[in-house]
């Protein structure tokens, strides 16, 4: 690999992605890769819901998320590890996000969680069907 491997996690479901982030820690580990974490908050900011939030709502949940990154990573892999990873948390739709932070770094491995699908996705598709759909590099997902 000569980019990043960027593993993408959903922080609102807690333990969830813990074996997403293995899988990307011994990807990475097998190439001396650097691992970046991304996760996707959304931004309500843009929307009719967005106007019964103060100015300060985001900036919290963007620290939240940081927290929760960061606790994520120390549990999993260990602090020593936590300190080498990138971690990001961006705003917006999460599959169009993870695949425009991917380009932007040029990531050479994007690995991300896939649940036991529900009907709903099958109508309107879940995030990991679109990035694999639509990312530029190779795409693993974890189930």
């Amino acid at each position: 690999m000569t980019g990043p491997v960027l593993c993408a996690v959903d922080i609102s479901n807690p333990r969830r992605d813990d074996n997403v982030l293995r899988s990307a820690a011994r990807l990475a580990a097998l190439d001396g890769a650097q691992l970046d974490l991304i996760t996707v908050v959304p931004d309500y900011g843009m929307s009719v819901v967005g106007s019964y939030f103060d100015k300060e709502h985001h900036p919290k949940i963007e620290q939240e998320a940081r927290r929760r990154l960061d606790d994520l990573v120390s549990e999993v892999l260990g602090p020593e590890a936590n300190a080498s990873i990138r971690h990001l948390v961006v705003t917006g739709n999460a599959y169009e996000e993870i695949l425009r932070v991917a380009r932007a770094d040029g990531a050479s491995l994007i690995v991300i969680g896939a649940h036991k699908p529900d009907f709903h996705d099958f109508l309107l598709g879940p995030n990991a069907a679109r990035v694999v759909r639509h990312a530029a590099c190779s795409v693993m997902v974890v189930r």
